[in-house]
């Protein structure tokens, strides 16, 4: 438990619905003026979420800025830009079925929403949904992430010492305060995490008809053929795999590279950790720290037996963990059964683009896919022949930061798409509307329908 009472909750969920039904929400203005207000307290924060950051994950200014704050702020800016727009009515041809009449579709708002936020971003991921439910005119309860303690309480004072408990409210909490805020009838229900508990939340939902966006993990493949420029592709990977020290969901999760270039990528690879963070990460300022002792011991038990090449260093205490390189790795092994959310990169060779293909493949569709190559006939095997969330093509992780991408998974890696308008749409009921002239009415759908078939099969084709 946390500082709220569990009796609180449903005050807080009642009072967004009320809140709601008054329609509050649903003037553009007063979204507007909610982003902004948004907008400007992150700015006055800057350095408050920049500290809460550090202590939380180790991760430095730049850092927190380019991966969360400046995500965050970016984000409002394009909603704000954009939700006039977005909001009104999108005019539809009519089939000749329905003449005479006019056909469009509305955006409206969902209602009370909660988002549910993890801890390895918990600034940008609780936020970014957040904006996307504003913009769309909805009210919501956020449930951050006990874990990152000083990033969730400083998230909790911003919003629920300047917004109306109806519009936003932070509620803090362990597990148990999630599985009580699930018994309420939101009207949609955001939650990014581990598939294990985003499989407990779609089934708690799932009873009272709730609809869900679940943003998941799973293992992100790195595909290395030999037509690229290694020393590139080698920078490019280690800088998406440390990022936040490898605690990305859409993190590098595994390389597979061609055979006959191995060696020389690990090579690569190595130069490119040193020139990064020095010859001993431990001392660079750069260098983020993970999310507690206990997953550092989880990323330890995860190199036993295994042939590394480079790092494997830890330190508990300072919740360290070096950079960390594994060679000749089995597909079957237990570091290649589960996501890894650490810095430690598997290397797997393979001979043909067929077999890593196939490799893959053999398990559940990635939140993200990465492939390096120059060749135009292979990009579009990977493209076509391989289903996941997300695919960068000789690199990593940008595809998640364009605002006018939808971002999301497929299968145990996620349901739904956010940013930019796909947010605004998620969190919208988009609303069919025919509106039928009186003026004409066109007899061959009433009874008797003698002789009329051949005419309605004209008409239908």
């Amino acid at each position: 438990m946390n500082d709220s009472n569990v009796k609180d909750h449903s005050f807080y969920y009642q009072e967004q619905v009320e809140y709601f039904s008054n329609g509050n929400t649903k003037p553009i203005q007063n979204r507007v003026n909610t982003l902004l207000k948004l907008y400007n307290l992150f700015k006055e924060n800057e350095s408050n979420i920049y500290s809460a950051l550090n202590k939380d994950l180790g991760k430095s200014n730049f850092e927190s800025y380019a991966t969360e704050l400046g995500i965050v702020l970016n984000e409002i800016k394009y909603h704000i830009r954009n939700i006039k727009s977005w909001s009104s009515p999108t005019h539809s041809a009519n089939p000749i079925t329905n003449f005479p009449a006019t056909s469009y579709t509305v955006y409206e708002p969902l209602g009370n929403v909660l988002i549910i936020a993890p801890w390895n971003y918990p600034f940008q991921l609780l936020m970014t949904p957040l904006i996307g439910a504003i913009s769309a005119g909805n009210t919501a309860i956020l449930k951050p992430s006990e874990i990152s303690s000083n990033s969730s309480k400083l998230v909790k004072d911003i919003i629920n010492n300047n917004f109306d408990p109806g519009l936003i409210k932070v509620v803090e909490g362990d597990k148990y305060i999630t599985q009580d805020l699930l018994t309420f009838n939101f009207n949609h229900i955001f939650f990014t995490g581990s598939t294990e508990v985003g499989k407990i939340i779609y089934k708690s939902a799932a009873e009272k008809m709730i609809p869900v966006t679940l943003e998941l993990g799973g293992k992100s493949p790195c595909i290395v053929d030999s037509k690229i420029n290694l020393q590139l592709a080698a920078k490019r990977i280690i800088w998406g795999k440390l990022i936040n020290a490898g605690q990305t969901c859409i993190a590098p999760d595994y390389i597979l590279v061609n055979k006959e270039v191995k060696s020389k990528l690990i090579n690569e690879l190595i130069l490119a950790i040193i020139n990064f963070y020095g010859n001993d990460a431990s001392l660079s300022k750069d260098y983020p720290r993970i999310i507690n002792e206990s997953n550092v011991l989880r990323l330890s038990n995860l190199t036993d037996n295994t042939k590394i090449v480079y790092g494997g260093k830890y330190n508990t205490e300072e919740c360290y963990f070096e950079p960390t390189l594994i060679d000749n790795v089995d597909i079957n092994s237990p570091i290649m059964s589960q996501e890894i959310f650490g810095p430690i990169l598997p290397i797997i060779t393979y001979d043909t683009l067929d077999q890593a293909i196939d490799i893959v493949k053999s398990k559940e569709k990635p939140l993200a896919l990465y492939f390096f190559s120059n060749c135009k006939q292979n990009q579009n095997r990977i493209l076509n022949e391989i289903s996941c969330g997300g695919v960068t093509i000789n690199d990593t992780i940008v595809h998640f930061v364009s605002n006018k991408l939808p971002f999301g998974g497929i299968g145990n890696s996620g349901i739904g798409k956010y940013h930019g308008k796909y947010s605004f749409l998620t969190f919208s009921n988009q609303k069919p509307v025919v509106r039928k002239k009186t003026w004409l009415d066109i007899p061959i759908r009433y009874a008797p329908f003698k002789s009329k078939l051949k005419i309605v099969k004209m008409l239908l084709g």
